[in-house]
């Protein structure tokens, strides 16, 4: 298969869901008249089949709707106090039948309360489905870092601050724009496969959209929001996920989006893989590891002066005018060509040129959040490569042993999800919070040889259909997970018509695959998203 071609098409999972719950009537039986034993016999099976019914009926009884938690907040936002309600709990999925529950998802809903003076009018008012990725992560970076009304404490650096954690109100949330909606897939947060399921039915990419899909039509058709303008916002593999919805969405269920905000995208795994053959990510990485050389002063001396901006023009111009076309050239190169433009890499990404000739001018990302600071016992973070933790091998060159952006980040918002949900939004389980779980894996990527997941071209598909989808795409430049510059390079490689290429906008951020952990990063996100929901909600017609 092509890079920028995915063909095949949805499985349709289906998990038909329940509108309404009422138990179908219990038959009335008739008595029979005469004796004998051919009537006997028909009393006594028309008896059995009343008891029948009634064990059926008793059995939908005992699955009833999770019972949800409701509360009443308030926040201040640009100096205006909003009113809104939280609605924390589980939906039940059922099966095709709708009888039997398969999984019970978790979500946290923050919707508008209107007032006399601020109506709230549901088609004016949009709604945001909101996920992050992993595969087997909750939504709970997105919620508590930048959308929601609390966030985490974040050092200016992004990282968390010592323990105990603190939570405070988050003065850039998200809701003056939009009703939010976090989920947390299968297997995430609080969500689980029903009793006697097997969690692996929902552990893959055709069966997560149909899952995630289900849940966001349930939703918006339960609370009445289907004249209400539809977005989603992903984070990592929940961009993938996203960009698939936007097609599954509308094949499946008619439902037809708005807009899609992508954080730390990646729709083309080829971008991201670094398997033999595949010279695509050692291109595409460059930029991101010339950004984390610049921050640690590993540049050569012919940039050791300049400001970031320069930095990455130089690494971009690199890669596109020689480090591109010499890999295509392969053993092809003389020992001068290899030289020089090794030469030119080491100076770019910090390592010595004869490491990188050692390495035939291919550096894949562990080697170098491992490499670019072994001189000081210490490895760089993949989710943020500004960060850096301890060495537990000193001079080896395996994989990564920890990702200190991850370890930076991970206890301060377990912590203060884990009170937040109990002590304010009034929920109560004792099932463990997956922030981020090993659970989903093995992962079903439904992938052949030699195929790489890409999901580019169904977001391709579902703006070709519909023309007033806008899709906005937030980067770091300090991010290893999702690299800015392959975000960049999928988006160039979907062949968009220019009546709809236009649709698509993207910014970068002086942050990691979280940029919004670094606040100055995050004001910087709220105010582009505000810009993005103005000028989509504008082009719709709609004026909140």
């Amino acid at each position: 298969m092509t890079p920028t071609r995915f063909p095949i098409r949805l499985l349709l999972v289906t998990l038909v869901l329940p509108v309404s719950f009422a138990l179908a009537q219990e038959g009335r039986g008739r008595g029979a008249r005469g004796g004998g034993a051919v009537a006997e016999a028909a009393t006594a099976a028309a008896a059995d089949g009343k008891k029948d019914d009634a064990k059926k009926d008793d059995a939908k009884k005992e699955e009833k709707e999770p019972v949800l938690s409701v509360t009443e907040h308030e926040i201040t936002l640009g100096g205006k106090v909003i009113k809104y309600k939280a609605t924390t709990g589980y939906m039940a999925m059922k099966d095709a039948k709708n009888e039997k529950t398969k999984a019970n998802l978790f979500f946290v809903a923050y919707t508008k309360i209107g007032t006399d003076d601020d109506k709230v009018d549901l088609a004016k008012r949009p709604i945001t489905y909101s996920f992050n990725g992993g595969p087997g992560s909750a939504s709970i970076w997105l919620h508590m870092g930048a959308l929601g009304p609390k966030r985490v404490a974040m050092t200016e650096k992004g990282e968390s601050l010592p323990p105990p954690y603190k939570m405070i109100d988050n003065d850039v949330c998200w809701l003056d724009q939009t009703d939010l909606v976090f989920v947390d897939p299968v297997s995430t947060g609080f969500s689980r496969a029903a009793t006697g399921e097997d969690p692996h039915q929902f552990h893959g990419f055709n069966e997560d959209i149909a899952s995630v899909g289900d849940f966001i039509r349930l939703y918006t058709t339960r609370y009445s929001r289907w004249p209400s303008p539809k977005f989603l916002i992903g984070e990592s593999y929940g961009t993938t996920r996203a960009s698939a919805l936007s097609d599954y969405l509308q094949d499946r269920y008619g439902l037809y989006l708005n807009g899609i905000s992508l954080v730390s995208s990646i729709m083309n795994f080829e971008t991201a893989r670094f398997t033999a053959g595949n010279d695509l990510p050692y291109t595409l990485f460059l930029p991101t590891y010339a950004a984390g050389a610049w921050y640690h002063k590993r540049l050569g001396a012919a940039y050791a002066n300049a400001d970031l901006p320069t930095v990455l023009k130089a690494a971009e111009k690199f890669v596109q005018e020689s480090y591109a076309p010499a890999l295509m050239r392969g053993d092809a190169l003389t020992p001068a060509e290899k030289s020089a433009l090794a030469k030119e890499e080491a100076a770019l990404i910090g390592l010595p040129e004869a490491f990188v000739l050692q390495h035939n001018l291919r550096i894949d990302i562990f080697t170098f959040t491992n490499q670019i600071l072994a001189d000081q016992d210490r490895s760089v973070g993949r989710y943020d490569n500004r960060l850096t933790g301890i060495r537990y091998a000193p001079g080896t060159n395996g994989r990564q042993e920890f990702d200190p952006s991850y370890e930076a980040v991970y206890g301060a918002y377990t912590a203060c999800f884990n009170d937040y949900v109990r002590r304010e939004l009034k929920y109560e389980s004792d099932l463990p919070y997956n922030a981020l779980t090993g659970e989903v894996q093995p992962w079903n990527y439904n992938n052949v040889q030699n195929e790489y997941l890409n999901t580019s071209e169904m977001l391709h598909r579902a703006m070709s259909r519909n023309t007033n989808l806008k899709v906005w795409i937030a980067n770091g430049h300090f991010d290893l997970a999702t690299p800015y510059f392959a975000t960049d390079y999928t988006v160039r490689q979907m062949g968009l018509d220019p009546a709809v290429r236009g649709n698509i906008s993207l910014t970068f951020y002086e942050g990691g695959h979280m940029m919004y952990m670094v606040p100055s990063e995050l004001r910087k996100l709220k105010a582009d998203a505000a810009a993005f929901y103005a000028a989509t909600l504008k082009s719709a017609g709609v004026v909140p």
